[in-house]
């Protein structure tokens, strides 16, 4: 099966446009640290032009700041997020930006030489949690354990195949009672020292992610736990 979604060509049921506050604990090198999160999701509609969306995800811990800002822009189709323009920068280091060409159809990088083609599907760190909410809100009876979903994912400097794997439906406390969630897993292949990424996915929250813990792999962690979940007025 292709890495890239064409396989999924279909109208999405997108989530709507929110702001999400977490809370942050994070291990660094055996150092805990902790603070808040905060992700803004934009789903933008005008007569006259394409549909958008707008993805903002900011960092902030008590000593130092804000210690990680990215955004994602671009538009939906038919597929899900077409990511064109993915930025991140981490504290105390320069901004870096992974560009989606549609023109001439490749990604390419701020901080290297690499290039990719672009087939269609293709998200970066950011829009891929995004993208995974839209596929799981379709065809919500298809979700099985064990059923997963594949994608090709850019990175600050290059890109790489990513498998998020359903393992389980739980429920979790939060900060807004005891929710209902799929629990997703994003593991690197064995043979790789790549991040793990988990999930997890409120289904009565319209499948926003309210827990989010990365891993790496030399043991450094760092967990987002939902405070509130705000919608626009319409």
């Amino acid at each position: 099966m292709s890495w890239h979604l064409s396989c999924y060509a279909e109208k999405f049921k997108l989530a709507p446009s929110a702001d999400l506050l977490y809370s942050l604990k994070s291990s660094q090198k055996g150092i805990p640290v902790s603070g808040e999160a905060r992700i803004n999701w934009q789903v933008i509609e005008s007569e006259s032009q394409a549909k958008l969306y707008r993805l903002s995800s900011e960092t902030k811990v008590p000593l130092f700041g804000k210690i990680l800002t990215s955004s994602s822009n671009g538009s939906i189709m038919d597929f899900g997020l077409a990511p064109d323009r993915f930025i991140e920068k981490r504290f105390r280091r320069a901004e870096s930006t992974t560009y989606f060409d549609r023109d001439r159809k490749l990604i390419h990088f701020s901080e290297s030489d690499l290039t990719y083609p672009i087939q269609g599907g293709e998200q970066d760190r950011l829009s891929a949690t995004w993208q995974l909410v839209a596929l799981v809100r379709n065809h919500a009876e298809q979700n099985k354990v064990g059923r997963e979903w594949k994608m090709f994912v850019a990175g600050q400097r290059d890109a790489d195949p990513w498998v998020f794997t359903l393992m389980e439906y739980t429920k979790i406390k939060t900060a807004l009672g005891e929710l209902d969630v799929l629990h997703i897993v994003k593991a690197p292949p064995p043979d790789a020292q790549g991040q793990k990424l988990e999930l997890w996915l409120a289904s009565n929250f319209d499948y926003y992610p309210v827990w989010i813990r990365f891993q790496d792999s030399n043991g450094d962690q760092l967990e987002q736990k939902i405070i509130s979940i705000t919608k626009p007025l319409k």
